[in-house]
């Protein structure tokens, strides 16, 4: 729900730059005790440079910095075909990206890194490192707090810039280099120690999926596919007349129990409106697969449609308690069960399961559904190229 001000908000005429009530409306909350402008700690740095000269140093061309700040150059090859003016970055310089310099795309350019080439979309800056730490104002700069202070500072609607003197008017903290260093080297240990509880997570994971697949006599299948020499397969196994379909979708096998379709103990598995909804700001809660990717239901990112509309969508599918959502594209094969009563209704891009709860117990369809014995499976049977989705059928199969 967005909430309205309570009153009227002036801003000084000398701080007025542009008809925009984002920027004045989004401002930061954080305030610091030592803020400088990012004018009086960088010095803007524009050397051009020929296409001769680059070829000479083996200097390459930027290609684009993705959004988690790793910068990617492009052939030695491609600098002979590539049109346009070409500015010099040199060692311990910061550029950053003016359309999505919001998300993240800010490089550094460390001291003895080899110099490279960047078009007038990247505007360039060096600095004093006796005044600040290069690895401490990246940091800084790709922080969220700044990545939201920066998106109230574009323009343009298509394609919104952050121009190099809104850049340069931003404020940052600036303690002393000692605590630059101090501030750095525990964000970094932070990190090392984030990644090894991240390896940890993963060897955990494993080891349940080893026992869920010891327990219940599963063995992967996957990737057989069709080889050569004679086949047999029961006939009674045969959907389509395909070898792609009848030998690559076997990918599992149980030497413990008899494997049954998802179909046979859920009494309903439908999707939601194939209607394109029209939202609100408030309403009733709708969900998508956008809602769906990490095993629980996120019911932050959430978009409402009006209560007619929702009463319309569940005469086709009632969402209750103990039914599973799936994700159809977008994290496809993911899954969460509903665990809480709440009033909503679901797009197309979400499955709804029904446990026949007298067959299975949901929570246990749940986890067979997010391991490896059911993701194998959907993953063979994804059907398109750009946005794969999984169809009812092959969920149902």
């Amino acid at each position: 729900m967005v909430k309205t001000q309570a009153y009227i908000k002036t801003i000084p005429f000398s701080e007025f730059q542009l008809w925009d009530v984002k920027r004045y409306n989004n401002q930061s909350n954080i305030s610091f005790d030592n803020v400088v402008k990012l004018r009086d700690i960088l010095k803007p740095y524009r050397k051009a440079v020929s296409k001769e000269e680059m070829i000479k140093n083996k200097w390459q061309i930027i290609a684009k910095i993705n959004f988690g700040g790793q910068l990617f150059l492009r052939d030695f090859e491609e600098i002979n075909t590539y049109k346009g003016n070409l500015n010099l970055v040199p060692e311990n310089a910061i550029i950053y990206s003016k359309i999505n310099v919001r998300h993240g795309c800010i490089y550094y350019n460390e001291i003895g890194n080899t110099p490279f080439g960047v078009s007038n979309e990247y505007p360039t800056f060096t600095f004093d490192n006796t005044l600040i730490s290069g690895d401490f104002l990246r940091k800084v700069l790709r922080s969220n707090a700044f990545k939201n202070l920066l998106n109230s500072k574009t323009s343009g609607i298509s394609k919104a810039r952050v121009k190099q003197d809104e850049f340069l008017d931003i404020e940052i903290p600036l303690p002393s280099l000692i605590e630059q260093s101090r501030i750095v080297a525990a964000y970094n240990e932070n990190v090392k120690r984030a990644e090894q509880q991240e390896i940890q997570a993963k060897l955990l994971e494993e080891e349940i999926e080893k026992y869920l697949f010891d327990e219940l006599g599963v063995v992967n299948n996957i990737s057989k596919g069709v080889q050569k020499g004679l086949q047999t397969i029961d006939y009674s196994a045969i959907e389509k007349w395909a070898l792609d379909d009848i030998f690559k979708k076997k990918t599992i096998i149980s030497n413990k129990h008899k494997l049954v379709n998802l179909n046979s103990v859920c009494s309903l598995i439908t999707d939601g409106t194939h209607q394109t909804p029209k939202y609100f700001k408030e309403g009733v809660i709708f969900l998508s697969a956008r809602n769906v990717t990490k095993e629980v239901i996120d019911w932050e990112k959430i978009k409402f449609v009006s209560k007619e509309a929702h009463l319309d969508y569940t005469k086709r599918v009632n969402p209750e308690i103990d039914d599973i959502l799936l994700a159809k594209n977008g994290t496809t094969g993911v899954a969460a069960i509903i665990d809480v009563e709440k009033e909503f209704s679901i797009y197309v891009s979400l499955a709804l399961l029904k446990p026949i709860k007298e067959i299975v117990f949901p929570k246990f369809l749940l986890h067979i559904i997010n391991s490896e014995i059911a993701r194998v499976q959907f993953f063979s049977r994804l059907i398109g190229i750009g946005v794969p989705n999984l169809h009812l059928g092959e969920i149902k199969e």
